[in-house]
């Protein structure tokens, strides 16, 4: 409380010094009435645009990798548990960098960070195009996933810090396109490309896009609040990082252990790694949260999650992109391995749902400007949960087509409501604290995804375990049997994530009124 009390009382002197300012240099009329505060500049307009392609590229490469596995296996000879590092160690990348968004933010100008990211991207994608050895194509992948958690955070960032107060909610419907629609269309994408073109290609064309976005945010991106001489404590930021890695690490080799144990296989190493991760992460993530309490100038401030409304729309945005981002994998390998579609058509799968639910997210964005945060939210998220419904109920006797419809039906209203979700939970936080709600919100989205591709990989595997090998009947059954447990999972976590949001707004009302 006392380390709020003095960083109000510092920004009050900040605003009574501005309010000099403007004494001593009256704004002349003829402008004033001139500008409209709430109308959208094209300034803003191009910031958001060059910021949200450099995230956008991003988590495209993030979800395109996974179509690349088999020729990244053939071309430098190694195994399936080698190859997933190219996935895993970009999300360990991205998950420690996002807490640091927030201390990034007030420590360096927006203009710096962007120009960061874009050289971190452009580096990482050089050496993803020359690179002859693994071990390369892993620092490279390392190179980006930092890059990635610079440019997301940032994106949220400028829009929540410069949009006009009647828009904002529009705005944040943009980035979520951004944020939805790069991981559902990156396996269309990687199929389409590789189709025809050497898997480089893909970093080939992201290079000179990322310089067209560079070109667009050093013209646009405009420095509304004063950096701050903020201070990052070595050892918070060492317990921050060590608690993510392990977590994100847990979740991946403990699918993998487990999907080796139930196949018969050997499963002692990952299942050390995964234990061992496991009790470094939460034991670094308990001594973050007691240093973060006595600092008085966290990293993060946690201390926002102690308002039960912001806890509750935190954890209603790491349940509900668990489902978003898993279910991609789980449409393509059950149309695969249980329909016996190509790869590129179990990709296209997804496609319809993505691109019309991303164009949809400002949509739920304009409503939720104009209705306020209920029903823009809980409408749309519980029409979204009958996609997975509809999944299970049909599990044993899907077709492509119903697979496409059914994710179509979650994919729009998916996009509509949870474009709302984080917009809504900031505004509970304020304004000063907003860039630490921000990184709380992006590292519980980019954590989901990871717990979302491990806990319903790991769901398949075990279905599919001792039905013989893939391409018999027997394969196609059983993993037509984890589709239904899948499905009937993802329905669980949309029910929970959803009453979350309800009891949320529910506090909300109550504390309004």
């Amino acid at each position: 409380m006392r380390i709020m009390e003095r960083e109000t009382m510092h920004q009050q002197t900040e605003t009574d010094e501005s309010v000099a300012q403007l004494s001593a240099n009256p704004v002349n009329p003829a402008n004033a009435a001139n500008t409209d505060p709430e109308q959208i500049s094209g300034k803003l307009i191009g910031a958001i645009v060059a910021v949200g392609s450099l995230a956008f590229i991003g988590i495209l490469t993030e979800t395109v990798m996974t179509v690349l596995f088999p020729a990244l296996m053939r071309e430098f000879h190694v195994d399936t548990a080698t190859v997933q590092w190219i996935t895993t160690i970009y999300l360990l990348s991205v998950a420690a960098t996002m807490p640091v968004s927030s201390f990034l933010k007030r420590r360096f100008r927006l203009k710096a960070l962007f120009l960061a990211a874009v050289a971190l991207a452009v580096i990482g994608s050089l050496i993803m195009i020359v690179a002859q050895a693994f071990p390369l194509l892993l620092v490279a992948r390392v190179i980006q996933g930092v890059g990635s958690g610079i440019a997301t955070p940032l994106m949220i960032n400028i829009i929540l810090e410069q949009s006009p107060r009647t828009k904002i909610g529009r705005l944040m419907g943009v980035g979520s396109l951004v944020i939805t629609v790069a991981p559902a269309i990156g396996p269309t994408v990687g199929g389409a490309v590789t189709s025809i073109l050497p898997w480089r290609a893909i970093f080939v064309i992201a290079v000179p896009l990322v310089l067209i976005a560079a070109v667009i945010g050093c013209r646009c991106i405009e420095q509304k609040v004063p950096t701050q001489p903020a201070y990052l404590s070595p050892l918070q930021l060492t317990s921050i990082v060590a608690a993510l890695v392990g977590l994100v690490l847990a979740l991946n080799q403990g699918g993998v252990a487990i999907s080796a144990l139930v196949a018969g296989g050997n499963a002692t190493q990952s299942g050390i790694i995964a234990i061992a991760s496991l009790v470094i992460g939460l034991g670094a993530l308990a001594l973050f949260a007691l240093m973060s309490r006595r600092a008085f100038s966290p990293l993060l401030r946690l201390g926002i999650l102690k308002d039960p409304a912001v806890l509750l729309h935190a954890l209603a945005y790491l349940l509900l992109p668990l489902v978003a981002i898993g279910y991609g994998y789980v449409i393509t390998n059950v149309a695969q391995l249980s329909l016996g579609a190509s790869a590129f058509v179990a990709g296209a799968l997804v496609l319809p749902g993505a691109l019309v639910g991303a164009v949809c997210a400002p949509f739920g964005g304009w409503c939720y400007d104009k209705f306020g945060a209920r029903k823009p939210i809980l409408i749309p998220l519980g029409i979204c949960i009958l996609g997975p419904v509809l999944m299970l109920v049909f599990s044993m006797r899907l077709t492509p087509a119903m697979l496409a419809g059914f994710y179509f039906i979650f994919g729009l209203f998916y996009a509509i409501g949870n474009a709302n979700v984080m917009t809504s939970g900031l505004s509970e936080v304020p304004g000063e604290f907003r860039p630490d709600g921000n990184a709380i919100f992006n590292t519980c989205l980019q954590f989901g995804g990871a717990a979302g591709t491990a806990l319903f990989s790991t769901i398949l595997a075990v279905a599919q375990a001792g039905s013989g090998a893939e391409g018999t009947p027997a394969f196609a059954h059983a993993t037509a049997v984890g589709g239904a447990w899948t499905f009937a999972t993802m329905t669980v976590i949309c029910l929970i994530g959803w009453s979350c949001l309800a009891l949320a707004l529910r506090i909300r009302a109550k504390r309004n009124a």
